[in-house]
């Protein structure tokens, strides 16, 4: 995986993760992994998410490894060299944007209206997070947005679910979709992987 395009490609739901204990963090990759899902986006919304992710780049080097949340230009170094493969932010501005790209890795730069979408595609960029997906406007949003601008694709994220994650992957200008539903804060505290994994698995099943 070396651009943001093919990110958009490995799994119909990338698993937006919160991680409170890096314990944790093997586990639930391993647990997306047998469900067939082969991306993770831990969100850096935590003191353990850094640690989260080097332990999941060292110990399941399998799994596409993002860091979300980003928010901040530190955010991205210290996230690349925590291991991250791709990185994605809720937002976007002129001092972020240059330091995600300074990484030299994948990212998913957030956008939320037309206007913030054409500037990021005269940057270059045409993969893009639209979040929050569901207070923005949703399905009929990015519907709409298909026509004037065809050539970008996204990863919407905020407020969906199982049942309507279809209507955004019938979309032609979705690759993928992101959830929090597939890491449930109660299984994860409670390690139940066996819950993860079935969540998984059905999310896997949606394309």
């Amino acid at each position: 995986m070396s651009t943001a395009h093919e990110l958009l490609e490995i799994s119909p739901v990338v698993p937006v993760v919160v991680i409170d204990d890096e314990a944790h963090a093997v586990p639930l990759a391993q647990a997306l992994l047998r469900g067939g899902i082969g991306v993770i986006e831990v969100t850096l919304r935590t003191p353990a998410a850094l640690r989260a992710i080097e332990r999941i780049a060292e110990e399941v080097p399998d799994i596409v490894l993002g860091a979300g949340t980003v928010t901040a230009p530190e955010h991205a170094a210290k996230s690349a060299a925590a291991g991250a493969r791709f990185l994605v932010t809720p937002g976007t501005t002129d001092t972020l944007l240059a330091a995600v790209k300074d990484t030299g890795l994948p990212f998913l730069p957030g956008a939320a209206t037309v206007s913030e979408a054409m500037r990021l595609a005269e940057q270059g960029v045409e993969a893009l997070k639209f979040f929050p997906a569901e207070p923005s406007g949703g399905v009929d949003f990015l519907k709409g947005l298909g026509g004037p601008l065809p050539h970008l694709r996204f990863c919407p994220t905020g407020g969906i679910t199982p049942q309507s994650a279809p209507k955004y992957l019938a979309l032609p200008n979705v690759g993928c979709v992101g959830g929090s539903w597939l890491t449930p804060k109660s299984a994860v505290a409670a390690g139940d992987w066996g819950a993860v994994e079935a969540l998984a698995r059905e999310a896997a099943a949606l394309r």
